[in-house]
């Protein structure tokens, strides 16, 4: 008698195995498929309110983690700029939280944040001036105590677009910016949600990268990461630096309808990496097309990349389309790689609904195999809530979506672009996000919870 963890896929491809012959290779795959039956269980923590000392909306957070210390650091838009918490027990409990140095704009906004080897801790953020639109990176050697030195990733021409910055440092404390960049902000037209942030219809949009070798205090010149300058229709590219050295980024590409306009069509994820600290860039491959595009009217930046201790990649993403009857859908999607992004898996769904709302979905490698996939959706009509689910490159999805949230956030008020997600070893996971909660269902704030995984 089957096991009855066999699902109908496994018993159609045990058949076809048995057909040619091969009896032991279905067999195993019978006594696999017996032996993992289990599922991941998740001790969940309380939420956490990382912003009450804020005034205003507190969105777009996002996270990185010490695993030597176990400290946990939070940036988001909010606390007069860019606001930021750190926690010295693992999440549990955090700082009551400052506002960044030279974030007190009312342009600031994206923030990112990476740990360096040595414990050395780098907030990013974009500013947005009359002038010009650029990264500023803070650095803080204190483990996030204090901030005592800012740098500016200043472009030489005025008048840019800008957006959307990622930080990640190498193993040799090399610190690696991407961001989006455009050499002619008026070519940019947006698409504006009501309650989300906004969207690109038109422009000349590209990613670049700076490095620093300095620790952060000054960057170089940036380099296009992105075919296609000065056009290249590439936006939101977050990276993640091997052991090796080995820089590998997951970027948006969308495709050039009208090049006397820049008018962008529906774009995909890319993938590239480099060997040589970021001089050149192998050829893009295309990410799980198979699952569709994603939409010039999507608001939210799409798209994340992680490691697993094996050096296994994860990406993740979201797309929209429409089912045959007509109707729109929308949902998240995950891709492993096994081979540093030479080859990727197929697309497998994220969340079990495509429902058309977002479904900003991100990830965070673990264990060798093993993959954390959250994402923040109002797929429920009691509104935005934060989800999660484990995954296994051998087994696929270990567990079924579990929510976060105590509470469901207001689904007319923004909360954010992006959110945190962080896991080390053996068991510990962070994830925080911005949602607007009763009682003031009206102001978006940041919560975090930590859990505590038990794999099966």
């Amino acid at each position: 008698m089957l096991g009855k963890n066999v699902s109908y896929r496994q018993i159609r491809l045990l058949l076809t195995l048995c057909g040619l012959g091969i009896i032991a290779t279905a067999m195993a795959l019978l006594a696999t498929s017996r032996a993992f039956g289990g599922k991941a269980g998740y001790k969940i923590g309380a939420n956490t309110e990382l912003s009450a000392s804020c005034g205003g909306q507190n969105a777009e957070v996002h996270q990185a983690v010490d695993p030597k210390l176990g400290y946990v650091y939070e940036a988001w838009t909010g606390c007069g700029g860019i606001g930021f918490a750190r926690s010295t027990d693992g999440g549990h409990g955090y700082s009551r939280a400052i506002s960044l140095p030279g974030s007190v704009h009312a342009g600031a906004d994206d923030p990112a944040v990476a740990v360096a080897p040595d414990g050395t801790v780098y907030a990013s953020f974009m500013l947005h001036g009359p002038d010009r639109s650029y990264p500023v990176v803070a650095a803080s050697f204190d483990h996030g105590a204090t901030f005592a030195q800012v740098a500016a990733l200043t472009p030489p021409r005025a008048k840019n677009w800008g957006d959307a910055d990622f930080i990640a440092v190498g193993p040799r404390g090399t610190v690696y910016v991407t961001w989006d960049y455009g050499p002619n902000r008026s070519s940019i037209k947006y698409l504006c949600s009501k309650s989300g942030s906004c969207s690109f219809a038109n422009g000349d949009l590209n990613v670049v990268i700076q490095k620093s070798s300095n620790r952060g205090k000054t960057f170089g010149p940036m380099s296009y990461l992105s075919p296609g300058f000065p056009a290249g229709g590439a936006d939101s590219a977050p990276l993640v630096v091997e052991p090796s050295g080995r820089i590998d980024v997951l970027y948006q590409g969308y495709q050039i309808t009208n090049a006397s306009t820049d008018k962008l069509g529906p774009a995909y994820s890319y993938f590239t990496s480099s060997l040589d600290q970021g001089s050149t860039w192998s050829r893009p491959v295309r990410v799980g097309q198979q699952a569709g595009t994603m939409s010039p009217t999507e608001w939210w930046i799409d798209g994340d990349i992680s490691l697993d201790s094996a050096d296994n990649l994860y990406a993740t993403w979201d797309t929209q389309g429409r089912t045959p009857a007509g109707a729109a859908t929308d949902t998240g999607w995950l891709a492993f790689s096994i081979d540093h992004g030479r080859r990727w898996s197929a697309p497998i769904q994220v969340p079990t609904n495509r429902l058309d709302v977002p479904h900003i979905t991100e990830v965070t490698g673990a264990g060798a195999g093993i993959a954390y996939i959250s994402w923040h959706s109002d797929n429920d009509q009691r509104g935005y809530a934060q989800y999660l689910r484990a995954f296994s490159t051998k087994h696929g999805w270990i567990s079924a979506p579990t929510q976060l949230s105590s509470a469901f956030g207001n689904r007319g008020v923004w909360p954010g672009d992006t959110f945190g997600i962080s896991s080390w070893p053996p068991d510990h996971l962070v994830v925080s996000w911005g949602s607007a909660t009763p009682p003031a269902s009206k102001k978006s704030e940041i919560f975090a919870a930590t859990v505590t995984v038990s794999l099966p």
